[in-house]
């Protein structure tokens, strides 16, 4: 239960959060409809049905989890939940819900089938992720009002919403909080041929006529994720309009050169994480504590940014005794160097 006095106001969060129309008005690349989000076939199918389920029951959808490596789509497909719903989507994250005031706050103002969407919901302190439960299950949760003798339990009714949480962390939630979502939705890396067609696209969206060799060789450096394609994209985009020829292969990729980004995608962090183990530990095993330290930067980032992909294509291996890079690995390194 949360505390309340006459004395102490719950932080304003009002302009942390974003309505669905400004969301989307925000990043002309993101689709607005299911229906043209590309990938993730099977989260698509179930969304579609539990949506539809939704609808015709004139329900809010049962709360939504969503977890993967950053870059997949976990905001997109929030932001195209909220749309199917024909409903309104405030956004914030866990880090910017600092006390327990602050979700009362947010929650007291949702209109009925509202979406909430919670990016980095792991993050969120225990103190405040207590008041999801009773709100998640039962819409209502109970506040202390006025202090010591004066104090009294007050149940706040709350309008039936739809909580959609979203984590590169899945471990990193509390059992208590992940048991109350029905729908917990893992996305994975993209198909090479899902990312084409994603970038042609965006291609479409962003005005540029780019050759299908140069789409090809983009989304094989994009290491199967939409965002970093996105990001690749545009810059093309703005070397083609400063006037340097994207169509022609040997210009391309001495642009991907200047900017680190060899034939698989690696850049700087990635090559500089693989060189460390291999010259500095003699390949691993190496731990990520001593690893970080060596490289100048965070667990957390070489945990849930460099590693995923470097698993997903063996260049390395998590063992009891730290990380190890592969065979695979040191030849592309002398490969590339």
């Amino acid at each position: 239960m949360i505390e309340s006095s006459q004395t102490e106001e719950p932080r304003m969060v009002s302009p942390k959060e974003k309505t669905l129309d400004q969301v989307l008005s925000g990043n002309i690349l993101r689709p607005k409809k299911l229906e043209d989000y590309i990938g993730q076939k099977l989260i698509k199918k179930h969304l579609s049905v539990s949506i539809s389920s939704a609808r015709i029951r004139e329900e809010s959808l049962e709360h939504v989890l969503l977890y993967g490596p950053p870059g997949l789509g976990k905001t997109t497909l929030s932001n195209i939940i909220a749309s199917e719903l024909w409903s309104q989507l405030r956004s914030t994250s866990g880090p910017a819900i600092e006390k327990q005031a602050d979700l009362v706050s947010i929650l007291s103002n949702l209109e009925e089938w509202d979406v909430l969407f919670i990016d980095e919901i792991h993050r969120l302190r225990p103190q405040v992720e207590e008041i999801l439960y009773t709100a998640m299950e039962d819409f209502e949760i109970d506040i202390m009002v006025w202090s010591g003798t004066w104090a009294q339990s007050v149940k706040l009714q709350l309008k039936p919403f739809c909580l959609i949480g979203a984590t590169t962390r899945l471990s990193s939630i509390s059992s208590p909080l992940r048991d109350r979502f029905w729908n917990v939705l893992k996305l994975d890396f993209y198909d090479p041929s899902d990312i084409e067609k994603i970038i042609k696209n965006n291609c479409k969206l962003l005005e540029l006529d780019i050759p299908d060799g140069t789409l090809h060789v983009v989304a094989s450096k994009s290491r199967w994720t939409p965002r970093i394609a996105n990001r690749l994209l545009k810059i093309v985009r703005d070397y083609k309009t400063i006037g340097e020829d994207v169509g022609n292969e040997q210009i391309l990729q001495s642009i991907f050169k200047e900017i680190w980004i060899d034939a698989l995608g690696l850049d700087y962090l990635d090559r500089k994480y693989l060189e460390t183990i291999q010259t500095k530990f003699a390949w691993g095993p190496v731990g990520l504590n001593t690893l970080a330290s060596a490289i100048w930067e965070e667990e957390a980032t070489l945990e849930d940014v460099v590693e995923p992909y470097l698993l997903q294509i063996g260049f390395i291996e998590r063992t009891p005794r730290g990380r190890k890079v592969t065979e695979s690995a040191v030849q592309h390194l002398h490969k590339y160097n």
